[in-house]
């Protein structure tokens, strides 16, 4: 008994341990002052162009909406995924159901590390674990063109998400699995100027790893199997294979890649489909110096051939 007593105790000693290490490993990590810093007064026409590289339209318009109202950023999509349905906010500048009220410090809190202005967990299904690379320069423009936008009234309803997955703070460990702001795919010294500069679209604020790559049993993207295509976060179809080999987009030239996300349509006239509508549209609003990078970019990933197939009709 005495043994016994000794060693129920221990274990308790050791889950009290565990549990506090816990708390603290889990617990929320703002942005440094260092990088606040750099947040200079934003500029709002630099800030359309990393909004739609963002992509803010496809998840945070009311569904459906089209031409202006897209601009109406009052949320309400369903994102139905395996740990429960996540439904993107109102992030119009209305102060009270939107943001109106943050400051660039909390955008930037948010976007590069989760969290939100009253201190807790974001869930990622809020791609900041791409964001995390963005420059913050760029979020700061962002913030400023942010500003430009209407302010619209209206929350939108709550995640649905059942036990465990309802415990922010359990994202504080996944966050010290996946969250990084280093790149995804290391590039020589001498790479391109535009190779480099689609790295930085495609990697961070443009998150095309987020649909584009196979995730594992925590929902971490995994990155030995970078853009080789996924099963649809909807659970019906697929999204392709976007590397730049057999069975992705090795057939495609740059030009076709550049002339898809501006037009819609594929080297062999078969037109976007999906959730990737609304993405072609954010891509065309960009730059042709911008697709082009994005392109240079796709062609210089690393071929996964056992991805899936880049021209299946339920692909995205």
């Amino acid at each position: 008994m005495p043994r016994l007593k000794k060693l129920v105790g221990a274990l308790v000693v050791l889950g009290g341990v565990g549990a506090v290490a816990g708390w603290v490993l889990s617990a929320p990590v703002r942005v440094d002052s260092g990088t606040l810093a750099k947040l200079d007064p934003g500029d709002a026409a630099r800030g359309k162009r990393i909004f739609y590289a963002g992509g803010c339209t496809s998840c945070h318009a009311k569904p459906g909406s089209q031409g202006d109202a897209r601009l109406q950023l009052v949320g309400g999509l369903a994102l139905k995924t395996p740990f429960g349905t996540f439904v993107p906010p109102n992030i119009s500048q209305d102060p009270k159901d939107g943001i109106g009220a943050w400051s660039v410090e909390d955008l930037a809190n948010a976007m590069l590390k989760g969290v939100s202005p009253s201190g807790e967990h974001l869930y990622p299904a809020f791609p900041y674990a791409s964001y995390a690379r963005m420059k913050p320069s760029d979020i700061a423009d962002l913030y400023a063109f942010l500003k430009t936008l209407p302010a619209v009234a209206g929350k939108a309803p709550g995640n649905s998400l059942a036990f465990p997955f309802n415990i922010r703070r359990g994202i504080g460990l996944w966050k010290r699995l996946y969250l990084s702001d280093q790149p995804v795919v290391s590039l020589p010294e001498g790479t391109p100027d535009p190779v480099m500069a689609g790295r930085y679209l495609v990697e961070g604020p443009g998150h095309c790893g987020e649909c584009h790559t196979p995730r594992d049993f925590a929902g971490g993207t995994k990155k030995s199997e970078w853009l080789a295509g996924a099963v649809a976060a909807e659970g019906s179809g697929v999204v392709p294979n976007i590397t730049s080999g057999e069975g992705g987009i090795g057939n495609w030239s740059e030009a076709d890649v550049a002339n898809y996300l501006e037009t819609g349509f594929t080297p062999d006239f078969d037109a976007v489909g999906g959730a990737m509508v609304d993405v072609q549209k954010n891509m065309a609003e960009l730059t042709a110096g911008d697709r082009a990078a994005i392109a240079a970019y796709l062609k210089a990933v690393p071929p996964h051939p056992n991805g899936y197939p880049a021209r299946k009709k339920t692909a995205n």
